[in-house]
């Protein structure tokens, strides 16, 4: 039996009398020894040095670095955003090496993504990490956020702390890990731009891929000089084949070590478009991929957004708006627009000063590889279907803007009302009719999208397409009787002409033919060019269409005026004789005026030419449309108006003509002419004395021609430099 005194001192109790200061440990019965080993913990007063060492070869970035020596210097925090792979971690890592002197207490350090990784914790867990560092006993850290905000408030406010933190994907990471002291900040990296914070004070910082110079300079460092002095030029195509983008250029220095490589043999490697991601991974570290990086981001994206993502990298082209992507993706352009702002806030799409949208070529490349692993095997052939016909609605308007009444095969209802869900709503009506210069800025369009739709022609060849690509090839055709981009022009006539041909359209196909001896002309292709137009007109003749044989006619006579102006003159009374028969006045105007034109280049019949041309140049502006209204065509023109400047100087009134010649020069640029423009400016160089003013004339003429890629352009260096 056991008695009260017994049970008493049986009875396991946990009180404690009397005071402890520190840690205190209270046992029932020990047999043998005790041990503690405890970490030290931080004190009070100690200085953190947290922030990982930046790397070994860093270079450039020192504009980015100088703005955050600016924004210490006004005690403004910032966050650095940009796309994957960008170095965002290393600069802030070489800015906190470099900078460690400013911020006497310390420089405390939180990687967000390695905390989500490991305990999948939040901005809890990194206060606390926080206020360990700064020596804070674990009793007096707390635990609600508020109460942990507090704390840090209360224990940076006298201290002068660099707070970094790595990968934030909320406002509040950064807002609640903003120090109270004097001179203190907080920088942080994001995915995304986290915009909002600015209005906490709080700089955005965007870090933008290497210029050529700088991702040079970044090889250098990494795969040696020697190296990249010895072939400058395979170091720049692999630059170049990295997009300037940092992780891309560190792998590839790795796989050049690793793989024992040339600058070369990597540059060979990587051209291929193919097989570009799978090389910029280094071998058994996939994850320092540039797929992989990028698909970190990716895979962050919302299942819309995600989708579209995948849609823009099958997408023709090299920038795009938001009614573009609507088509692409089968989306109204309020949804797209949405869409896109999410993929801009998470960097894997860009948006440039203009509004328009762009994506890096590494991340085109992973948009496609990514929708390869994902999509339906049609999906990129329905996106290009609806893009094609997105474009050439669009382009058929600028070109109905331009000049309503050109001779054209594609019948307008086909291309302009197509269903609804084949067409965007924006492009039911033209964008360039309610503009004070439709012409001007329908023009404007098309240069502004010519590498665009160049992509889109060669797209809808490739998949087949033929209907829609020829019917492209001859209303984009407006844009290079204005700019003449000469290979663009060839390319895009040669790739109309073959899909007519496989359409059985001879009536498109002669007119494709025909048009596209003019660039062939110019780039000096004469025998191909006539090719071209023998088989146009007997193409034309049997087609049956009334006018076409005409057009195609005079065509020819512009081959012929360089070699025999009689037959010239000859094919184009031909070419009247059937515009006229068919009622065609515009075309009837075109005859007359080249016919002008072959008169002026026979000598013997220069008054004539100048009676024709003066006659032409009103009639010109005396055009009416089907409607009955007034229809000028001012370009034509102010081509006869060049014309007969040169009439009037072959004739002897020199001072006639050089006023002529002035005003058609003027005339020229306004209707955009500009490759006539250079003839002019040549024809008014031979009617100038003044020596400064000829060799103005002549730089001028040069420019313009230089752009288009004529030939001409050498020959007018050769004279300057005479």
């Amino acid at each position: 039996m056991v008695d009260d005194a017994e049970t008493s001192a049986m009875r396991v109790g946990n009180t404690m009398s009397g005071t402890v200061q520190g840690t205190s440990m209270q046992v029932g019965s020990v047999h043998g020894g005790i041990a503690f080993h405890y970490a030290a913990a931080p004190t009070a007063g100690t200085r953190p040095d947290q922030v990982p060492k930046p790397p070994r070869r860093f270079v450039n970035r020192r504009a980015d670095l100088a703005r955050l020596d600016g924004l210490r210097a006004e005690g403004a925090s910032a966050v650095l955003n940009g796309m994957p792979g960008i170095g965002k971690t290393s600069t802030l890592y070489r800015w906190a090496h470099d900078n460690q002197q400013h911020f006497p207490d310390g420089q405390l350090f939180v990687d967000f993504a390695k905390l989500r990784s490991t305990t999948g914790a939040d901005l809890s867990e990194a206060l606390v990490m926080c206020l360990r560092a700064l020596g804070v006993p674990e009793e007096r850290i707390g635990s609600g956020t508020a109460e942990l905000e507090s704390a840090f408030r209360s224990e940076s406010a006298k201290r002068r702390l660099l707070v970094v933190l790595d990968e934030v994907t909320e406002p509040g990471h950064v807002r609640s890990l903003i120090p109270k002291g004097e001179g203190s900040i907080v920088l942080a990296t994001s995915k995304r731009r986290l915009g909002e914070l600015v209005l906490d004070d709080v700089e955005l910082v965007e870090l933008d891929v290497f210029d050529p110079a700088a991702a040079k300079e970044l090889l250098g460092e990494l795969c040696g000089r020697a190296a990249v002095d010895a072939d400058p030029r395979s170091a720049e195509r692999l630059a170049e084949l990295c997009g300037g983008l940092p992780i891309a250029l560190r792998i590839a220095a790795a796989r050049l070590h690793s793989d024992r490589l040339t600058l070369a043999q990597l540059a060979d490697e990587l051209a291929d478009e193919r097989q570009r991601l799978g090389r910029l991974t280094v071998q058994g570290a996939d994850t320092t991929g540039v797929s992989a990086t990028l698909h970190l981001a990716y895979r962050d994206q919302s299942k819309p957004a995600a989708r579209l993502y995948r849609v823009l990298g099958d997408l023709p082209g090299v920038s795009f708006d938001s009614g573009v992507v609507a088509a692409a993706a089968a989306l109204d352009t309020a949804a797209s627009t949405r869409l896109l702002a999410d993929l801009v806030d998470a960097h894997l799409v860009h948006r440039t000063d203009d509004g328009r949208y762009q994506l890096h070529s590494l991340v085109r490349l992973h948009a496609q590889e990514t929708a390869r692993e994902t999509d339906p095997p049609e999906t990129e052939r329905q996106i290009v279907q609806r893009v094609t016909t997105h474009y050439l609605a669009l382009t058929t308007l600028a070109d109905l803007t331009v000049r309503a009444d050109r001779l054209r095969i594609l019948e307008l209802d086909e291309v302009l009302h197509q269903p609804a869900d084949r067409i965007d709503a924006t492009v039911r009506r033209s964008p360039f009719a309610a503009s004070e210069a439709p012409g001007r800025d329908a023009i404007g369009w098309l240069e502004a999208e010519r590498p665009n739709l160049m992509a889109v022609l060669r797209a809808a060849v490739r998949f087949g397409f033929d209907r829609q690509a020829w019917q492209l090839a001859e209303v984009l055709t407006v844009l290079f009787l204005h700019h003449r981009h000469l290979a663009d022009w060839r390319e895009s006539l040669t790739l109309g002409a073959d899909a007519a041909h496989r359409d059985h359209h001879p009536a498109a196909e002669a007119r494709l033919r025909s048009m596209l001896s003019r660039p062939l002309l110019d780039l000096r292709q004469d025998d191909r060019a006539l090719a071209e137009l023998e088989a146009a007109i007997a193409l034309a003749d049997g087609s049956g269409h009334p006018v076409l044989p005409g057009s195609v006619r005079e065509l020819l006579g512009r081959y012929w005026d360089r070699r025999d102006p009689e037959r010239a003159a000859a094919v184009y009374r031909e070419s009247l004789e059937i515009n006229e028969r068919a009622g065609e006045a515009r075309g009837a105007a075109l005859a007359r005026y080249f016919l002008g034109r072959a008169l002026l280049v026979a000598a013997e019949e220069t008054d004539e030419a100048e009676r024709q041309l003066r006659a032409v140049y009103e009639e010109f502006l005396g055009l009416v449309g089907k409607d009955g209204e007034p229809a000028p065509d001012r370009r034509m023109a102010a081509r006869a108006l060049a014309d007969l400047g040169r009439a009037q100087a072959r004739c002897g009134a020199e001072q006639e003509a050089r006023a002529t010649l002035g005003r058609a020069i003027e005339e020229l640029e306004e209707q955009q002419a500009f490759h006539y423009q250079g003839e002019a400016l040549e024809a008014l160089v031979e009617l100038v004395e003044d020596d400064g003013e000829r060799r103005r004339l002549l730089e001028r003429a040069l420019k313009i021609h230089r752009k288009s890629g004529n030939p001409r352009a050498a020959e007018i260096q050769a004279r300057l430099e005479g």
